[in-house]
């Protein structure tokens, strides 16, 4: 038995999945194109597959549904996929429970009209809202003035609340290392990137170290939304600053909004982007024999793909595989490069007592998850 971290090959977007092996499940956003319903690609069906990995479970529900964030790439089709409380026409006929909703303060707060405000997040805004009104089945994460003041203006108090909310340094309560084998520390959002913020999103997203424990051992995982240089840079001082540099190590490390080079600098670079310092103190924290996951497209190594201006770009593909190597990593996988360009199948991470490992599916059952290929630890 093991713990796995699953990433689905959707593009210049994410979803990803976290079976625990006591068979608690917990994904992280979800988008679904309705291209790959008529067999089209090279993107999964993502609803088909998640309905059959549930299926396969004898489950209705997921433990945790968590959106880091609001961008369309992050929720695409989702409010066809789930089942949300605040509205019965979006109930019933096929669609999926979420247990406990997990969300950005940001998610609930912000009203900004622009053009990623899309029809789906209004209504995920209005699934949290709900829930949080109810005082069941959510997790809000951070504790800006802006949510005490949503919270009064609904006659709520904090302290009415405050068993939901969560804010960075603090550790959610809905799972734990004695009892599930993972536990889930925030870093990000910090209260200023609502508070100080007119508009936010990306600097507002969910931004965790999950640790798994896997018998005596333990290992890392920091799994980054969309945020750029400087929201990272910010996590590094903090987890400084309280002696939480144990929460900066990883053996998993999720690459930030499909390897962009704002992740790591604000100058691309021309064939290599230099990372900040702060960056590369990060960067530096990764474990031996660990695996960096980048859910975009393909990045060729190509000249078309020096002057890409929207990610992924491939200055910072160079970039991460270079500090990979430097500390000995095992390998960079690309969500929509495995095992390959034209057929990619979700990434299996495999975390158990001996280490962390990438598995590949059985060609004779499609979503059996078995045959070790990479092994660390």
């Amino acid at each position: 038995m093991s713990h796995k971290v699953i990433f689905y090959p959707v593009g210049n977007g994410d979803t990803s999945q976290i079976v625990l092996e006591n068979g608690k499940r917990i994904l992280f956003d979800f988008r679904h194109l309705k291209k790959t319903e008529e067999g089209e690609g090279p993107e999964i069906n993502l609803s088909k597959r998640l309905k059959q990995e549930l299926k396969d479970s004898d489950k209705t529900e997921f433990d945790v549904v968590a959106f880091t964030h609001g961008d369309k790439d992050h929720i695409a089709n989702s409010t066809e996929f789930f089942e949300l409380l605040h509205a019965q026409k979006y109930q019933g006929d096929g669609r999926i429970k979420i247990k406990t909703l997990w969300v950005p303060a940001a998610m609930i707060l912000e009203t900004a009209s622009t053009d990623e405000q899309s029809e789906e997040y209004v209504l995920w805004r209005q699934e949290a809202r709900y829930r949080l009104k109810e005082g069941k089945g959510i997790r809000v994460f951070s504790k800006p003035d802006r949510l005490k003041e949503w919270l009064e203006e609904n006659g709520l108090k904090v302290s009415d609340r405050k068993s939901l909310i969560t804010d960075a340094g603090e550790i959610a309560p809905d799972f734990s290392l004695e009892k599930d084998g993972v536990e889930f520390f925030c870093h990000s959002p910090f209260v200023k990137h609502v508070d100080d913020n007119e508009e936010f999103r990306n600097e507002a997203a969910l931004i965790f170290n999950v640790r798994f424990k896997a018998g005596e051992e333990t290992f890392d995982y920091l799994a980054i939304g969309d945020s750029e240089w400087e929201v990272l840079e910010d996590i590094v001082n903090k987890s400084k600053a309280h002696k939480r540099e144990d929460r900066l190590k990883w053996d998993l490390f999720n690459i930030p909004h499909h390897c962009s080079y704002k992740a790591l600098s604000d100058d691309k670079g021309k064939q290599e982007t230099i990372p900040k310092e702060k960056i590369k103190e990060l960067l530096l924290k990764g474990n031996a024999d660990s695996f960096m996951i980048c859910s975009s497209d393909s990045i060729p190594d190509i000249e078309g793909s020096y002057n890409s201006k929207q990610p992924p770009h491939i200055q910072a593909r160079n970039c991460y595989e270079n500090y990979l190597k430097q500390i000995d990593g095992c390998k960079f996988l690309i969500t929509m490069q495995e095992p390959n360009f034209s057929d990619p199948k979700p990434i299996v991470i495999s975390i158990d007592d001996s280490g962390i490992s990438q598995v590949k599916e059985k060609k004779s059952a499609e979503f059996a998850a078995v045959s070790e290929t990479a092994k660390a630890g």
